[in-house]
This record gives structure tokens, sequence and C-alpha cells, in this order.
């Protein structure tokens, strides 16, 4: 039975004091009956007082016998630990262990007067100030904690191998969905049915071998898109090969057209649903990044693998007169609209906007004007021939933004990424937007717009405003718009010599019939003998690095972006050049302006750096670098992203 510990209580004190009231009361009518209520007051009192000190005695008592306890560090209690303990003296030298520890962590021999650092993987200060940590020893897990009492530590050391064996099996194992689209299936439809099925058979084939050599679910699914589910472990190792199955599927070949596909995979997801949308999203980003390569998104974060072939034209012209009829829609609603690129837009930007301004005016009746700011811009040639044609077409980032409504329609040409926009704070104040842009999708877009028409295989913004137009309202195209149109498209292409498909042509007659004049559009690409007399001097301190034409300038022209732009141009006709770089210095940052004819993905090189663009022109800014440094990180990237 249990004992009954007596303490002392408020109550009993209460009681006490009323028993001796009572006494006092009664005193005045009996001094019999008082004296017996004293007696039995006094009593009371003297039980209380007789427990209450026995029982802090025996607190005392259980306190000073735990202290003693604890302060006498019992070797033969801690022997009986199921687990390493150690213990170490002031200066971190071990001065005891339990045979666990020895077994564990020793071999069998005895570890005394070594270093406890040692045996922590880091100080012993560090360790004592941690919550606990993870170490591997020996082959074993271990969860580490560490205490000090006065001149002494004591470690203990919680084996978790079997667990951390369980947790590796599970994260190996954890599925991810890969969304699997053959990107130019179109291509190879018109061919005859017997070869587009044999490509078509010899893909398949090759994805099912592919999902078999990685221990992975394939499924055929409508549409020509494929679903491969991996373990996480098959899908590390295909990260840390970059997916060679990119390399295996163009193989395939028929008529010197190569097959190639898009992948979008979801890791890291709780579950399966997750994961096959994060590969949607991942596929979206493969495919408007041209197709040809694989997206990885993990959280928030794409890593790109591929990329290296030229994106597949669409040959089809219902998606541009579906986006016409969509963007007549949308700005029937409006009070106004604005258009706008691009910082330190070039011809394709503002021919783009010029393109695109009395179409909207005329056909559907609404106020529009081009914000830009002349002072930056690297189409002053075409600026100034505008507002001599047509004054008044152009306002400031400043006006534009004082102009701005909750039904104003701002369209952006040229650009997909909200900070290389003109102007940031009119993007943010609008409401209504849209996108009309041709180079490969960058992760930070603008993901908020009404209509966003993003078209990778185009050859320039101009050249998907010169298709739109023609469904919008032809009729309101001048011979001013369609040189505007054309020179955008002449710089993309370098003169139609690159990125140029069947719509890149049939494009240039368009506005040929409208009346743009060849001669007078070259004429935008006049520049004065000083810039031609910088771009050579950047061209004669060029030199060949991994194949690429590398150039450093420090001028300080106020044209250096524009003549940095013309050198990387000018260095691509160098004999055995894949792709080339300027590297300048304006505005208080490093600036590098890439090109290529598409042997080299210099969209991948830029983005290893910061920056992005197209396959065949990209660009990146470092800020805080000098000019040398920022060659050496350049040379870097050219490594990574191209090994040898």
């Amino acid at each position: 039975m249990r004992k009954r510990v007596w303490t002392t209580s408020p109550w009993f004190l209460i009681f006490s004091l009323l028993m001796f009231a009572m006494a006092v009361i009664t005193f005045r009518y009996d001094a019999a009956i008082a004296s017996a209520e004293l007696a039995v007051a006094v009593a009371s009192a003297a039980v209380v007082i007789f427990f209450s000190v026995r029982f802090k005695k025996r607190v005392s008592r259980t306190v000073l016998s735990a202290l003693k306890n604890v302060s006498e560090l019992s070797q033969g209690y801690l022997e009986r630990y199921k687990m390493p303990v150690v213990v170490a003296g002031k200066n971190g030298e071990i001065v005891w262990s339990n045979s666990r520890f020895k077994k564990q962590l020793c071999q069998g021999r005895n570890p005394a007067n070594e270093q406890l650092s040692v045996f922590l993987m880091r100080e012993l200060s560090e360790a004592v100030n941690s919550e606990g940590y993870e170490i591997d020893f020996d082959g074993h897990h271990y969860m580490v904690f560490c205490t000090s009492a006065e001149d002494n530590y004591v470690c203990y050391y919680i084996d978790t191998t079997d667990y951390n064996r369980i947790a590796k099996k599970y994260n190996e194992t954890r599925k991810s969905v890969a969304l699997v689209v053959f990107d130019n299936r179109d291509e190879f439809s018109n061919d005859s049915e017997e070869e587009s099925a044999r490509v078509l058979l010899a893909l398949e084939t090759k994805l099912l071998h592919y999902a078999n050599q990685n221990n992975a679910l394939f499924k055929s699914l409508p549409s020509n898109k494929y679903m491969i589910i991996f373990d996480k472990l098959e899908l590390d190792r295909q990260i840390q090969e970059k997916f060679p199955i990119l390399k295996e599927v163009r193989k395939i070949s028929y008529n010197n057209r190569e097959a190639t596909i898009s992948v979008g995979i979801g890791v890291d997801c709780d579950n399966l649903i997750e994961s096959e949308q994060k590969a949607r999203k991942a596929l979206d980003m493969a495919l408007g990044r041209g197709g040809d390569q694989v997206a990885v998104m993990r959280g928030d974060v794409f890593d790109f693998f591929g990329g290296v072939s030229s994106g597949i034209e669409k040959m089809s012209k219902v998606r541009s007169r579906v986006i016409a009829t969509s963007i007549s829609r949308v700005i029937s609603e409006a009070d106004r609209v604005l258009i706008m690129g691009h910082r330190f837009s070039d011809l394709d930007c503002v021919g783009a906007a010029v393109g695109l301004q009395p179409v909207i005016e005329g056909a559907l009746k609404k106020n529009c004007r081009i914000v830009i700011n002349k002072e930056t811009s690297m189409a002053k040639s075409l600026i100034d021939y505008t507002e001599s044609q047509s004054p008044g077409m152009f306002i400031t980032p400043d006006e534009a933004l004082r102009s701005v409504s909750a039904k104003t329609v701002l369209v952006i040409v040229d650009t997909h990424i909200p900070d290389y926009t003109e102007s940031p704070d009119v993007l943010k104040k609008a409401k209504n937007i849209v996108v009309i842009d041709h180079h490969r999708k960058h992760i930070n877009f603008i993901d908020n717009a009404v209509i966003f028409y993003h078209e990778p295989t185009a050859s320039s913004a101009s050249e998907m405003v010169a298709e739109l137009v023609t469904y919008i309202g032809e009729d309101y195209v001048t011979r001013l718009q369609a040189e505007a149109l054309l020179s955008g498209i002449m710089l993309d292409t370098k003169n139609f010599v690159i990125r140029t498909g069947v719509r890149t042509f049939e494009a240039a007659a368009f506005l040929r019939k409208k009346g743009a004049d060849t001669v007078c559009t070259k004429e935008l690409f006049a520049s004065s003998l000083e810039i031609h007399k910088e771009k050579y001097k950047i061209v004669s301190n060029a030199e060949v690095v991994r194949g690429c034409a590398v150039a450093v300038s420090d001028s300080e022209n106020a044209d250096i972006r524009l003549i940095a732009a013309q050198a990387a141009d000018e260095l691509l006709s160098v004999e055995n050049v894949l792709a080339s770089f300027v590297i300048f210095n304006n505005g208080g940052a490093i600036n590098i302006s890439a090109r290529s004819y598409g042997k080299m993905n210099v969209q991948l090189v830029m983005e290893a750096l910061g920056g992005g663009g197209h396959q065949n022109m990209a660009a990146a800014q470092l800020k805080g670098e000098t000019l040398d440094d920022t060659k050496i990180k350049l040379i870097d990237a050219l490594a990574r992203v191209y090994p040898e």
C-alpha cells in the first residue's frame, strides 16, 4: 500500500486559527468547553508543525542524495548505457569511455589521452554548443550530443545507421514523373505513311528501351506524348549523365531531318500528382525554349539539359490567327493601348512596335503609343525615320506611367522578362498585358499576361507581328511600317542567313508587297565612321578560345553597346569560329554580347553567367566585376557548358 506523505497545507493553518478563535469566544460563556477547544487547537497545530518539519527533512535528504548521485559521475552507471559514451577533460583529451565506445568507434582499443575532436569530427566547443548533429564514422551513422559539466565533457553517440539506411532507401525509390513529347512529329508526318510510322516506331522503341535500362515505367499517351516514371536513384544518375537519350533520339533521321524530344520532369515531390503537375510546367518551359531538351523542376527552380539543336519551325498559321483574334478582343475593351519593348531597344524591338501601332489605331480604333527611351535605344535611325514620317508615335516611360489606367492594355514586344522591359514600373501598374516574343523562355517570365504569344522558332518579333497584322488589319500597314518590320527581321536573321524558315520569307514577301524598299531598309543599319573604327578595333584585338572568338573592349564610346553587338556579328565571319563574345563596360556594369550561327547555343553559356537570350543571340550583365575577371568567368562557363 502506497505510503501517504503529509505536507503543510494552508487549510490546516486556517483550521487551527478558527479553533483558537472559537475557544476565545466560548470562554465568555463556558470556561470548561473553551479549555477543551483550546486543547484541540493546540494539538492540531502541533500535528501540522510536526508533519511539516518531517516533510521538509525528507525532501532535503532526497535532493541531497540525488545531487550526490549526479555529481559523482559513476563509471559503472555510464558503462550500463546502451550507447557509446565518452568523457573528456577540460583540454579535450579523453579520460574515460565505456566499452561500447571502444568497440564501435575505436575497434576495441582504449582511446585514453586521445583528442575527442577526432571522434566528434569538429571542434569540441562547436559540438557542445550544437543541439546535436550527425556524423558518419567507420561505416556507421551517429547522432552526437555533447554537454559540459565544470571541467569535464560528456558525449553520447546514438547509432542511427539502420534508420539512415531506411531513409536512403525511401529517398532512392521516390517516384518522379517525366512527360515526353515528340517535338517534330508533324514534320515527319509530311512524309509517306510508311516512313512516318517507321520514325514513330523507332522513337517509341528507343524510349521503351531507355525506360527499361533505368528500371522505369513507360506509358504511351495520346497526341505523341509519353510518360516515364523514374526512381530518384535512376533519375539522379541520368542528371549526372545529362540525359543521353536526347542524343540517341537525334540519331533517328529521315531526309536529313533529325527527330527531337522535349522532356519535363517534376522531382522531390510529396506524391505522383504533384510530380506530374510540375512535369507539365517543366515541359512547357522546355518547349518554350525551343525543344530538344530536358527541363527538371525542383521546387520553384528549373535545371535544363540539352537544347543544342535549332528549334523546329511550326508550319501552321492557325495559332497566329487565333492569337490575332484574341488580341483584337482584348484591345476592343481598352481605353488606350501602350506598346513597350526591352531596354536598349534594337531594330527588331522598335520595328515590331512601329509595325503594330498604326494597325491598332486604324483597325481597332484605339489610341496607341509606343513607350521608349530614345537616349538608350540602339535603333535611333529607325526612331528618327519614323518620327519624320509619323510624329507623335513615341512617348517616354514617365508619360506612359501617368497614362496607365485600369482599362489600359500594355503590349510587350521582343521580351518576356519583367526586369528587361523598358519600364518595369509601367509593367507593374498595367492590369491587362499582352506578350509577343520569340526569345527562348526564361524562368522569370511575365506570368500575369492575359495573352502570352511566345514562338521560340520564329526568327524575330517583327516576323510574328507581320503575321498578326495580316489578320488584324493589313490595310493599315504602310511603307513605313513595312520597312520597320523588315529591318527587324533582317537584324535578327543577319540578312536572312540564320534562323530563317518558310514563314520568315513569307513575312518578308508580304512586307515587300506593302512597299518595303530594301535599299531604304538597309540604310537603317548605317553607322558612323567612328563606330566602324571602334568595331574593327575590337575585332582586331579578339582571340580564339575553345573555338570561340572572345574580345574585350575598354572603350568609353556612348554607343559601345551597338558597337559591341556589331563586332560580335563581324567576328562570326572568322574561319572555324563557332561563336563570338564581346565583353565591354557600360552603365557601371560589365556586359557580354554573344552571337553564333547555330553551331553553339550561346543562350546556354549566357544563362550560366546569369543572362539569357536566344540560341544565336544572347547577352549577360555582371555587376561588381572587372573586364579581366569576366573574361575568366566566360571561359569557365564555356568549359562547363561545352566540355571538350
